[in-house]
């Protein structure tokens, strides 16, 4: 059973002078959308206000992002923190765990793990110097401190999160951040992902389904919106409406653009 149930907007919080992100017409216009699935998709061409939603409902419900500044200190999710204060959460058990994960935040968390991971290993080097002449002991006490850092940061991402590719390092960093019986939300989780390594999240989704997770997702993968009973929804129009996996845009023109590629090239004169 999903955590969250549904998420609405309560028109008499909403401040009527035009500011983002009530100006996006999904947004203005958004009505009751239940989450009553396991898994919820957000899709819909960019600036459609999937990724501001999303946003906006992780500040409602207090979820910690992962690789970014917290979604209360941001200054560039104020409007989104706006939306949260306007939205209604109809819970089925209220949460706490789970977190917020942007694709573009990814990038910037593996680098500073890597700029953490080398500051660690310096400092132990200059520890062996430093305690050269000085009881074994003393020198022991001394690499405590960042020797358990490290070796924290290497039980929960690897030796070197840094050194391997975009996808398994997204995979690595998703794995070790689950906790059962959470709530998480994606945005646009494919943008380091193959296409393998795509099914190799969903193969993911499918295991912390079976502990209790609920996801909500938005994304422009034709693959990842096919998670099977997954509720879809589009934001190409407004108010928001659910849709069928088959009617998607982006899946039928992936599907056309697959089986007839030449004609679509000779379209654009390539």
């Amino acid at each position: 059973m999903a955590h969250l149930r549904s998420v609405a907007l309560r028109r008499s919080s909403v401040a009527d002078d035009g500011r983002f992100p009530f100006t996006v017409p999904v947004i203005r216009s958004l009505e009751t959308i239940d989450l009553d699935a396991p898994v919820t998709v957000f899709v819909g061409e960019n600036g459609s206000g999937k990724s501001t939603l999303l946003e906006g409902i992780a500040a409602a419900a207090g979820l910690p992002a992962i690789g970014a500044e917290s979604i209360d200190r941001d200054q560039t999710l104020a409007g989104q923190r706006a939306l949260g204060r306007a939205l209604a959460l109809t819970w089925n058990r209220r949460v706490r765990r789970g977190f917020f994960l942007r694709a573009e935040d990814f990038f910037g968390f593996a680098k500073s793990l890597a700029t953490l991971r080398a500051e660690l290993t310096q400092r132990l080097a200059e520890l062996e110097t430093e305690y050269a002449d000085r009881p074994a002991y003393a020198k022991s006490l001394a690499r405590m401190p960042p020797a358990a850092s490290l070796a924290d940061m290497e039980r929960r991402y690897g030796v070197d999160l840094d050194a391997n590719s975009h996808g398994q390092s997204f995979l690595k960093l998703f794995g070790s951040r689950f906790t059962p019986g959470g709530l998480y939300l994606l945005d646009e989780p494919e943008a380091p992902l193959s296409p393998q390594s795509q099914l190799a999240l969903m193969a993911m989704i499918g295991e912390m389904l079976r502990q209790d997770a609920q996801f909500i997702i938005a994304t422009h993968s034709p693959i990842l919106l096919g998670y099977p009973g997954a509720a879809i929804y589009s934001f190409d129009r407004a108010p928001a409406a659910r849709v069928s996996y088959e009617e998607l845009e982006h899946v039928v023109l992936t599907r056309d653009f697959l089986n007839a590629r030449e004609r679509y090239l000779r379209k654009l004169e390539l």
